[in-house]
């Protein structure tokens, strides 16, 4: 919990930092390298188990994702209600509960694969990654990814699935909890997704 507490204490301080405007490496690397990962736990699905898919996914997304910034966009004007210290605890239970998502989630493979489709430059700073992830039937989903570079990595902002954005999806949430509820509420509702992807 230190360390990632740390990484999300570093992610909020890079968040109010001016993008570069070039990054090491490509952006499609990102994503390929996120589908890998994807793909392996799925491979391994039920002999690793939760905590196994986790324990592999975690500096993964971690990595890929810029979760500063997912945190904050998501929370919307809320974010300048949390001081300093809820700031980072929302950042690293956010993170935590994307990490248990995707255990959960991809648990089983069944023959899918993804391919990569198009790069496109969206603005001179982000990127949009096109992708399909091809189900063993040969049904393909649509998969757009949006990164903009941090620190000279890019780094994932948002997922556009057959068109629906997660990020707005995930605003619209958020928002509407927390015009109800306080930062306290929000951090348990958080920790009891996280307990219940972990039973």
């Amino acid at each position: 919990m230190k360390i990632l507490r740390l990484l999300a204490l570093f992610l909020v301080m890079t968040m109010v930092a001016p993008a570069p405007s070039t990054a090491a490496s490509p952006p499609a690397d990102v994503v390929d390298n996120l589908h890998n990962a994807l793909l392996a736990v799925m491979k391994e699905g039920k002999k690793i188990g939760y905590k196994g898919r986790r324990d592999q996914l975690a500096p993964v997304i971690t990595t890929s994702f810029d979760m500063a910034f997912i945190a904050k966009t998501i929370v919307g004007r809320y974010w300048d209600t949390f001081n300093a210290g809820q700031r980072v605890q929302f950042v690293e239970t956010f993170s935590e509960l994307s990490i248990a998502t995707y255990a959960s989630n991809f648990d089983a493979y069944s023959g899918e694969r993804f391919s990569l489709v198009s790069e496109k430059d969206l603005n001179g700073v982000q990127v949009l990654i096109r992708t399909h992830l091809v189900k063993s039937n040969g049904e393909k989903i649509e998969m757009n990814y949006i990164l903009r570079p941090v620190e000279k990595q890019w780094r994932i902002i948002n997922i556009i699935t057959d068109g629906v954005s997660d990020l707005a999806l995930k605003r619209a949430d958020y928002t509407a909890f927390l015009k109800d509820k306080n930062f306290d509420a929000l951090i348990a509702k958080l920790n009891e997704k996280i307990a219940r992807y972990s039973r």
